[in-house]
């Protein structure tokens, strides 16, 4: 029987899949492999039916360039009694080619175990994907898609901005991330946002909505006291991830609980939440400014792949033959600045329930200490007497003191 290579796609969308899908199987293809790729993910992999799709030259080459998925995606993480080996038997799967992120590398890292423990002879490479740019590559290496998903935010960005100038009003943006703040650190810093929140930044202090929103506030004051009326403040849904039930319940905006008891966040706007925030505090300080809420999140998963991720993409596809030919395995592709490709063992950056670390923003960076020391516009001791035309208490706004920096 012809040997085969699988391939699946986890999580969410990210631009660049197809163009890992379609160098993958390109170059496979040429050295006469079968490529089956694999509909669903994990949902699909260990039924009875895989949804199998046979990836041929020409539908390699037609998905090159698009956006989205050409392979369905899935959340699905199965549990360790799903786990077969029929899929890779019957069809003499010799690599398992999985695109995804933390929870998609977590996985494929489990059945890589399973698959050595049975004594089926596969290889496991994971290709890291995921716009939130979180997972633990080397420093300056972005997970593919990241940097295309920026690019299409910092469109959209830009142009809230001019509407906030246009209007005389403020807007919240807040951008994907689930823990890490990088796609929000990364478009308002290119934006030039006067504000931008991120978990990392509570590096001294817990996160909560107060303090959040005190820092958009030092910075509304700030812009006020400059002779700018407007401005934009970027926050990443990431904060959410540090707060407590409690805390989030506290809002008093109506979620709906899962079976848990836990609120369900991704039926919110996390822009409506925080603007609803802010326009209660500003109410409260009787600061006249208008604020709208602008979810950055769904409208850049899907974009066509910039310059940078075609090449990338294209990079870690063919990354994958070579470590393939190695025999290396249980690793993830990875591609330096130079374009030089090496593996990250998932054992290397594994918890000890085998969940895969993400990688947060380096707040001890120069770039990180450049943008939140000179880049945004916040209260600081010395503009107290000037604050005190908007604030009783300027001091509590003032940026260090709300962080504890």
């Amino acid at each position: 029987m012809k040997k085969a290579i699988a391939i699946l796609c986890g999580g969410g969308p990210a631009p660049g899949i197809n163009s890992v899908i379609s160098s993958v199987s390109k170059v496979f293809l040429k050295d006469g492999y079968r490529v089956i790729g694999l509909n669903k993910g994990y949902q699909s992999l260990f039924t009875e039916n895989p949804l199998m799709v046979e990836i041929g030259f020409k539908f390699a080459d037609d998905i090159l360039k698009s956006g989205g998925s050409a392979l369905q995606m899935s959340r699905h993480k199965p549990k360790d009694e799903e786990f077969t080996t029929d899929f890779f038997t019957k069809n003499n799967v010799k690599l398992l080619v999985t695109i995804g992120g933390d929870d998609t590398a977590s996985t494929a890292n489990r059945i890589s175990k399973y698959m050595a423990e049975h004594g089926v002879s596969i290889q496991n490479i994971h290709v890291p994907k995921t716009i939130d740019n979180d997972l633990p590559l080397p420093e300056g290496s972005p997970t593919f898609g990241y940097q295309s998903a920026k690019e299409e935010g910092v469109r959209i960005a830009s142009t809230v901005y001019e509407d906030a100038r246009t209007s005389g009003n403020w807007f919240l943006v807040s951008a994907m991330g689930r823990e890490a703040g990088h796609l929000a650190f990364g478009i308002g810093g290119a934006c030039h946002y006067p504000m931008i929140v991120i978990p990392e930044m509570f590096n001294k202090t817990k996160v909560t909505f107060e303090k959040i929103i005190k820092l958009v506030v030092s910075s509304i004051v700030k812009r006020k006291i400059l002779g700018v009326d407007y401005g934009v403040a970027i926050i990443s849904e990431g904060v959410f991830h540090f707060m407590i039930d409690e805390e989030i319940k506290s809002t008093e905006i109506n979620f709906t609980y899962d079976d848990h008891g836990h609120p369900e966040l991704g039926n919110v706007s996390k822009a409506h939440i925080f603007n609803m925030l802010l326009a209660r505090k500003l109410k409260e300080l009787n600061i006249k400014v208008k604020s709208r809420p602008v979810e950055l999140g769904y409208e850049i998963r899907c974009v066509k792949p910039t310059a940078f991720d075609l090449m990338y993409c294209n990079l870690l596809g063919m990354g994958v033959k070579y470590l393939f030919d190695q025999g290396i395995t249980g690793c993830m592709v990875t591609s330096d600045p130079k374009g030089d490709i090496a593996p990250l063992y998932l054992k290397d950056v594994e918890d000890q329930n085998g969940k895969i670390k993400p990688r947060m923003v380096n707040m001890n960076s120069q770039k990180a200490k450049l943008v939140f020391n000179h880049s945004l516009q916040y209260l600081e001791e010395a503009d107290y007497d000037a604050a005190k035309t908007y604030l009783i208490n300027p001091e509590e706004y003032d940026f260090r003191k709300i962080l504890e920096w």
